[in-house]
């Protein structure tokens, strides 16, 4: 996903109702995702090396994550609402 998709999809409801949020607020994937935007959108030199693990983390989740995808339609499933939390839309390469 683009930054300004991922920045638009991170505004809708569905986005925000997905993953983990242990300490009651805003959950994991949806933090990661507005990180992501970011990261998106700066210079390659800007990147930190907490940036560059950030990133390893997020091809982790999203690799983990794509081997377990349900055998039904995915379109409107918390499955797919979480990994665009992650910045990948497991639909997007299909269309």
């Amino acid at each position: 996903m683009s930054a300004a998709e991922l920045e638009a999809w991170l505004e809708r409801a569905e986005s925000k109702e997905v993953g983990d949020s242990s300490g009651g607020g805003e959950s994991t994937g949806h933090a990661s995702g507005r990180r992501i935007v970011t990261l998106l959108r700066a210079k390659k030199a800007e990147l930190s090396d907490d940036d560059y693990r950030h990133m390893r983390k997020v091809v982790g989740y999203v690799h983990r994550h794509e081997a377990q995808r349900p055998d039904k339609d995915v379109e409107h499933t918390a499955w797919r609402y979480s990994l665009m939390n992650w910045g990948h839309d497991p639909l997007k390469r299909a269309r």
